[in-house]
């Protein structure tokens, strides 16, 4: 069913954005009517739906390839996956297909001629008095092990229909999504109706571990490849809860780090040097403790003064937004949540920073005991950056915090903290025509007004494709809330799935009609 379709817009920006961008009053108001479109959404709905079954067998095929970039056994399966990209595309008519090389990994690698993972490079249509828009999607997965705690087998897609969900891994990060492009595509060809835009695919196979070689394709290609874009679409990302749709225009940035205590030549026996040597996990342990207190405060020095305050208007920004604690408490499974207000638990999963601990390498973990001493230890965590936090800055606090902490235990082992990677946050203006167009486009599909929000989580390359590329950036999200990305079990509802297919069609359309770029 179609509503009446009335959104404010204001002209597109090809630079970054401040603060008052997002806060300033609206003066224009622009009627763009969706009756011209919905001869087009009449025929391309129903087609969509039709297509179903053959749409979940591609993502079938593609969650099968256990393409994880951090384990550097599988490159194999992330290349064969990037392949497998290639070939559904030559298939739909796609040209200048290319699978860009990015070159050898940089440490820390065990291999180090290992290589990185293809770029996937094509286009669909060449029309000059067409747009152009690149779709940007990574191929990649994290790990993922039944014995994790996974119902099913990770890497095999579930078709659950009791519950409607596609569960495996992949399936709403990013895979489910990144398919979702080329499914549009068909769903065209299928129905007979002339595809809106020129369209770029931009597909990686390194975003789970820092989208390694990226940065420098995009900037080499801005005048090459990319030369003809008009705006950039991202489907990498999730509604905020499990019922209402939303637009996406803030990220919080990642820096990740790794802090190394080494002390004796080889792992030991505890019960012949326990208590007569300076055992390296115990110092990490002081570490690692010293970074985050309970309540989830940071307690590195300097880092509070580095981030923007908030100012009223934004606080009324949160204030209109759909949310509950209720449903933080369902995508968690757990009643853990350190605040108890809307607003609260959104502004610290969007507005401010925040550091993880995420895990130790080279101590014992598996079943059973073992009573050995780690020779080595490496302590990994991250932290979530905002407005206006400044890597380089952030990197030198977090790195003389971590020296000082392990100075006062008086160790005769050795310390070394590091960054590994870093990815920059993003703000853009959730009033341009690209996020009007997506704005029209949700209403269409799910007869609602799509909530503005920003996401705690990061997609460092978003920052990159704006600002090498000139333009603006969407992010248009496919799955819910409660998805499980980076978790166990991970699912896509199905009937995200297929609307999300809408949805990128009809925004597709929408922004083909715009008046601006």
């Amino acid at each position: 069913m179609f509503v009446n379709l009335i959104s404010k817009l204001i002209s597109t920006s090809s630079k970054k954005p401040t603060n008052s961008t997002i806060k300033r009053s609206l003066s224009t108001t622009t009627i763009m009517s969706s009756d011209k479109l919905k001869p087009i959404f009449d025929k391309l709905f129903p087609q969509i739906d039709e297509l179903k079954p053959d749409f979940i067998n591609v993502l079938k095929q593609a969650v099968e390839i256990p393409a994880v970039s951090s384990d550097e056994s599988l490159r194999p399966m992330v290349v064969k996956k990037a392949e497998f990209l290639a070939s559904q595309l030559k298939s739909l008519g796609f040209i200048d297909i290319q699978l860009k090389q990015l070159g050898t990994q940089p440490p820390p690698v065990n291999n180090p001629n290992l290589q990185l993972p293809p770029v996937v490079l094509s286009r669909y249509g060449n029309d000059p008095s067409k747009k152009t828009v690149l779709v940007y999607g990574h191929y990649d997965v994290q790990p993922a092990q039944i014995e994790d705690g996974w119902d099913t087998e990770p890497f095999e897609l579930v078709v659950d229909e009791t519950t409607q969900q596609l569960k495996g891994r992949g399936s709403t990060d990013d895979t489910g999504p990144l398919t979702g492009w080329l499914h549009i595509v068909r769903a065209h060809i299928e129905a007979g109706i002339e595809f809106p835009v020129n369209l770029i695919t931009c597909f990686e196979g390194m975003e789970e571990s820092g989208s390694l070689g990226l940065e420098d394709l995009i900037a080499k290609e801005a005048s090459g490849y990319f030369k003809d874009v008009d705006a950039v679409c991202i489907s990498d990302n999730y509604w905020l809860g499990t019922k209402k749709p939303v637009l996406t225009y803030g990220l919080r940035g990642c820096n990740y780090y790794q802090v190394t205590i080494s002390g004796p030549k080889a792992d030991l026996h505890s019960g012949v040097f326990g208590g007569v040597i300076a055992e390296p996990m115990v110092d990490l342990m002081q570490i690692l403790s010293s970074l985050v207190d309970s309540q989830g405060k940071i307690l590195i020095n300097g880092i509070d003064e580095m981030v923007a305050p908030v100012t009223e208007k934004e606080h009324e920004i949160y204030k209109k937004i759909d949310f509950s604690l209720e449903e933080l408490n369902e995508a968690s499974g757990s009643n853990t949540a350190l605040y108890k207000t809307k607003e609260d638990i959104l502004m610290h999963r969007w507005r401010y920073p925040s550091l993880s601990v995420h895990g130790v390498e080279g101590a014992f973990y598996g079943q059973g005991a073992k009573t050995v001493i780690p020779a080595k230890v490496n302590g990994k965590f991250s932290i979530r950056t905002v407005p206006d936090m400044d890597s380089e800055k952030l990197t030198k606090l977090v790195v003389d915090h971590c020296n000082s902490v392990f100075k006062k235990l008086g160790s005769p082992n050795t310390c070394h903290a590091e960054l590994i990677h870093d990815g920059a946050y993003w703000v853009s203006d959730p009033f341009n025509a690209q996020f009007t167009a997506a704005s029209k486009a949700t209403q269409v599909v799910y007869g609602v007004e799509p909530d503005l929000t920003r996401e705690g989580g990061s997609i460092p390359i978003t920052l990159t494709f704006e600002q090498e590329l000139k333009t603006s950036v969407l992010l248009l999200p496919m799955g819910r809330g409660d998805d499980g990305a980076h978790s166990i079990n991970e699912k896509l509802d199905i009937s995200n799935f297929i609307n999300g297919i809408k949805l990128m069609g009809a925004y597709l359309h929408f922004y083909a009609a715009s008046p601006e770029n």
